[in-house]
């Protein structure tokens, strides 16, 4: 693991770069500003900052310490066991991933729900475009707020320290990904759907009509959108028409770095 940190930011830039170049040739909107590049990258590089800081250990660092003394459901489940053959193991692989995945899910419909969360992370959807970008996109608290939530269900899973660096990867990879303002052929979506989610799924939940910010809630998995009943399958005013971001937030004003990381006290 003493390499994650390099594997995790080459993986991520090689995305980045992949998403930057489609959106350069594959636009899905017309739009985009890239002006709003150097206040997305401050943010994030200032997330950075303060987990590395604040929460040094990492969520790979937290699974393995929780795997050395044997805390979590599926430590206690193998321990009971005694398999650890090779089928057994990715079977409670694929589970953490999947908990992991679920989490997420319910985690990003708390915090539209509960009002003080809701102050977080609306900087997210205060972003008046929606492209790779919006993906770095968020409060400084909210995602110390969010590695400390992702930290407990490490700890309670019992997950794997490869798995947890897997699901941070396909995570992170995901993101950018569904938020790039790229075309993808209709039928190519459709089928994509099924396994993942789309730039089109994505963008209905960046919509400025709030039925349809409080749809789509998934970063990586799309299937439970379906099961728990937040699937929206397109925009009512279609996806070129469309309004991004918040009502309350539209100002050159309201996207400064100063009146972004303040916005939750506003």
């Amino acid at each position: 693991m003493g390499y994650e940190t390099a594997i995790r930011l080459l993986i991520f830039l090689v995305i980045l770069s992949a998403m930057a170049i489609l959106e350069v040739f594959l636009p899905r909107r017309p739009e985009t500003s890239r002006r709003r590049w150097i206040v997305n990258f401050s943010i994030v590089v200032i997330d950075v900052f303060l987990v590395r800081v604040l929460l040094p250990l990492g969520a790979t660092g937290v699974a393995i310490v929780a795997n050395e003394r044997g805390i979590g459901l599926l430590n206690l489940i193998s321990r009971d066991t005694l398999d650890t053959s090779v089928p057994v193991a990715f079977i409670s692989g694929l589970l953490a991933f999947l908990a992991l995945d679920l989490a997420i899910y319910f985690q990003h419909r708390i915090f539209h729900a509960v009002p003080l969360f809701w102050r977080l992370h609306r900087l997210h959807h205060s972003d008046t475009a929606f492209d790779f970008s919006t993906a770095l996109r968020f409060h400084p608290l909210e995602i110390l707020l969010s590695m400390i939530i992702k930290f407990a269900v490490i700890i309670a899973l019992g997950a794997p320290g490869i798995v947890v660096m897997i699901f941070e990867i396909v995570l992170n990879g995901a993101a950018l990904f569904n938020h790039a303002n790229i075309r993808l052929p209709q039928r190519l979506d459709r089928i994509l759907r099924f396994i993942l989610v789309t730039p089109d799924m994505h963008r209905v939940h960046h919509s400025i009509l709030p039925h349809e910010t409080n749809s789509n809630f998934g970063f990586n998995i799309p299937w439970w959108d379906r099961a728990f009943g937040t699937y929206r399958d397109q925009p009512e005013n279609g996806h070129e028409q469309m309004q991004i971001g918040l009502e309350e937030f539209r100002s050159g004003d309201d996207q400064r770095l100063d009146r972004l990381l303040l916005q939750p006290l506003r």
